[in-house]
């Protein structure tokens, strides 16, 4: 197990000092050390990352650090091989990678694949890897870099840290925001709102699990709700292509750094103009499914932005009374609606995950669709 002050401080006596990516629950004790310490963006997402090092890279001559989880490399195969690669412009940069689904090691069904195919998809993409799990010292991983990793870098090579599960000791930061309102008050208040006939796709992380739970509660099955257990980012385009193709009202369970994430999403969904479709943003201003780091949600004008994308209105509600006001209207008006509601950021810490499979949810959501 290695502290993350010891790779910080050594990146630093190598001028190796700025940090971009998006946060990992695996990688949490680096990000907030970086978060704290460093020059550091957060990024939208891992192909933006990966964009903004080689900028940084291009402007200063420097080594950047792109950090993310490893289902997240999908989003940055296309700019690794067609811009990066040493095939292309050689760009080096150093990666931190958090392991999830790593065989032998129990998790989500999400992860799974991913996790398998991390080692040979790195080898795909000539980055060469070397793996910190719980029994790695400090030494190893120095010796890595100076007998190796730095000479492939300054010859325009990438490299990757690829961290295995409670392989980091702990480091972490308060995160906190001023909103009252828990986002799981919030779900189940509008899922009390909702008809037998209503649809819900749920985001990637707490929501869905949130949902699922609330939906045991009331011993009312799941048939109605997709839970986008993975594909960060990419919940709202699967409700426009049910909406589409339905006459039931589709809900989108919707999270800021989610739609941060693919955020063209919104304006197709406005250009199309589903008129089922309602578009609800749990906005916490943070990752916090991933260990509750910031977004950028808090410096933008959402309504501004979602009306110039094509919707109709936008609702918002800061607190629960405002919530059930709000609610009857939202529900009743024609899509393409979008409802934003300030949530804190804190969970229960005893939150469980479904019980279900996702080919299970799959088959259940495709009967009440009527397949």
């Amino acid at each position: 197990m290695i502290d993350v002050k010891d790779i910080i401080s050594y990146f630093e006596s190598k001028n190796v000092n700025f940090f971009t990516g998006v946060p990992d629950s695996q990688l949490s004790s680096f990000c907030d050390y970086v978060e704290e310490n460093c020059e550091n963006i957060i990024a939208a997402n891992e192909g933006n990352a990966l964009a903004i090092a080689t900028g940084y890279n291009l402007a200063t001559d420097k080594y950047p650090v792109v950090y993310l989880q490893n289902s997240g490399l999908g989003n940055i195969v296309n700019p690794v091989t067609s811009l990066t690669h040493k095939k292309v412009y050689s760009i080096p940069v150093i990666y931190v990678i958090g392991w999830r689904g790593e065989p032998g090691v129990h998790d989500e069904p999400q992860h799974i694949k991913q996790g398998a195919i991390t080692p040979n998809l790195l080898d795909l993409l000539d980055i060469s890897y070397f793996n910190i799990t719980k029994d790695t010292e400090f030494g190893d991983f120095k010796y890595t870099f100076e007998n190796d990793f730095f000479e492939k870098l300054n010859n325009g090579e990438s490299v990757a840290i690829l961290v295995s599960k409670e392989s980091f000791m702990d480091y972490k930061i308060i995160k906190e925001n001023d909103n009252l309102l828990t986002r799981e008050q919030a779900i189940q208040t509008i899922v009390d709102y909702l008809t037998e006939e209503d649809i819900v796709i749920s985001t990637t992380g707490k929501s869905s699990r949130e949902l699922f739970e609330y939906r045991e509660t009331l011993n009312q099955g799941h048939g109605n709700d997709f839970l986008t257990v993975g594909s960060m980012g990419h919940s709202s385009s699967i409700a426009l292509g049910v909406a589409l193709n339905t006459d039931k009202r589709v809900f989108c369970f919707d999270g800021d750094g989610a739609l941060l994430m693919h955020m063209g999403a919104v304006a197709l969904i406005g250009s199309k103009k589903p008129k089922n479709f309602y578009h609800v943003m749990f906005n916490n201003s943070a990752h916090e499914s991933v260990g509750g780091l910031p977004t950028i949600m808090n410096m933008i004008e959402i309504e501004d932005l979602v009306v110039s994308c094509g919707y109709y209105k936008v609702y918002n509600a800061r607190n629960h009374e405002e919530l059930k006001e709000i609610l009857p209207l939202f529900i009743k008006d024609n899509g393409p609606v979008f409802l934003n509601i300030d949530v804190d950021i804190s969970s229960r810490k005893d939150l469980g995950r479904p019980s279900t499979t996702p080919n299970e949810n799959k088959n259940e959501f495709k009967k009440r669709l009527g397949l």
